[in-house]
């Protein structure tokens, strides 16, 4: 491997634009004080990476979502169910269009990348709401379907529009061809990712 004798110098929109999100900057608030660090660096470029957009956009795309959640889940701190719940019966109502109107627990939790235990807990809670129900599998009298109810399709289709218009005004500062962009860059990296995964799962 080659061995690169310039310190690594991180791409400073990037950095800075993490900063923006985190709630820990460094000092000076102009970039992660780990790529600052001069052992840090210089163990990166003896080993000869003279770069970072790994971890910058790792970094950047972990905190997009973050704060995504934090401020939709604030907007939300007042409705009835809470973001993960909302997300569910969006799950529900688009499995239905799809023509498929039950969904297994199993399913759900994969899905929505959510533990059993927690999917198990959000199922309880729009249940007791009356938003879904459970009905036995015909074949496996062990296991359960959820559906929504006629209130829980209701709740969706009201709050549905309300919530992507939110959504819209968030990037609102991109531009229609730079959202098209990153649209193609952002579904480039999950292709690359889920082969990477793929590769991995089969060794």
């Amino acid at each position: 491997m080659t061995k690169v004798t310039h310190p690594i110098q991180p791409e400073k929109k990037l950095a800075d634009a993490a900063n923006l999100l985190t709630d820990t900057p460094d000092s000076e608030g102009s970039r992660p004080v780990v790529y600052e660090h001069f052992g840090f660096r210089q163990l990166l470029a003896e080993s000869g990476v003279d770069h970072l957009h790994g971890i910058l956009i790792m970094r950047l795309t972990k905190m997009c979502a973050g704060a995504y959640d934090r401020i939709l889940g604030e907007r939300m701190r007042n409705e009835e169910i809470s973001l993960p719940q909302w997300r569910i019966l969006n799950q529900l109502y688009l499995e239905e269009l799809n023509g498929q109107d039950t969904l297994s627990p199993t399913d759900l939790a994969r899905r929505q990348r959510l533990s059993k235990n927690t999917i198990s807990a959000h199922l309880r809670a729009l249940e007791k709401l009356r938003f879904i129900n459970r009905r036995q599998h015909p074949n496996d009298l062990r296991a359960f379907r959820i559906r929504l109810t006629t209130g829980g399709r209701d709740l969706v289709r009201s709050s549905t529009p309300g919530h992507f218009e939110f959504l819209n005004e968030l990037v609102a500062q991109l531009s229609p061809e730079e959202c098209e962009m990153l649209q193609e860059l952002l579904l480039k990296l999950v292709e690359s990712l889920q082969r990477k995964q793929d590769e991995n799962s089969t060794v």
